[in-house]
């Protein structure tokens, strides 16, 4: 297993931490809202640390392709929801549910679509493109900002609900196209 695989997991063993500081977090224990911030921020800092190692070293790996989409899903699901559900946050540290349902529903649409797309063709090509990326970016810069329970937190969530659909019907659309071809190669038309 290589350096960046390792990153990649120690994102995804990153994440109970986060979860359990803000289970635990409420105003007389301020200090888990520190711990929380400072989990996640190491956790988005290895996003970006993992796959430039990988590109750099030429270890991109197949284990890494598909631990990285599932790392960075699982860490922002996990935020998004804990910032949702609990009863002991601030309103002021709350992720709107509407927000909370976009993101999770893009997340099961894609999944779903992968694995049609699988069952179908028997082979997936996954690749993650700028948009994902930009997605990701202000998913998690929304949540940093809900963390340092930023007054204008809601600039940041707008943007991230925005690109999450535009990211979802992307997928979508590349989804249609890897089918499209399949069945294009197996009749032997061509349109």
């Amino acid at each position: 297993m290589n350096l960046a695989n390792k990153i990649t997991i120690l994102r995804i063993l990153l994440i109970p931490f986060f979860i359990a500081c803000i289970l635990y977090y409420n105003e007389s224990k301020d200090f888990l809202r520190f711990v929380a911030l400072g989990i996640f921020a190491v956790a988005t800092l290895t996003d970006a640390i993992d796959g430039g190692i990988a590109r750099s070293r030429s270890q991109i790996t197949d284990l890494g392709t598909i631990l990285d989409p599932i790392a960075d899903k699982l860490l922002i699901a996990s935020a998004f929801i804990s910032l949702s559900i609990l009863k002991n946050i601030p309103d002021s540290l709350r992720m709107p549910a509407w927000a909370v349902l976009t993101v999770i529903t893009r997340d099961i649409i894609i999944i779903l679509g992968f694995a049609i797309i699988y069952f179908l063709k028997g082979t997936v090509v996954v690749k993650p493109s700028w948009l994902s990326k930009v997605t990701t970016f202000f998913q998690m810069l929304a949540i940093l900002t809900i963390l340092m329970i930023f007054k204008y937190n809601k600039f940041f969530i707008y943007p991230a609900v925005f690109f999450t659909i535009l990211s979802g019907i992307d997928y979508i659309w590349r989804g249609s196209r890897q089918l499209n071809e399949n069945t294009r190669s197996m009749t032997g038309t061509s349109t």
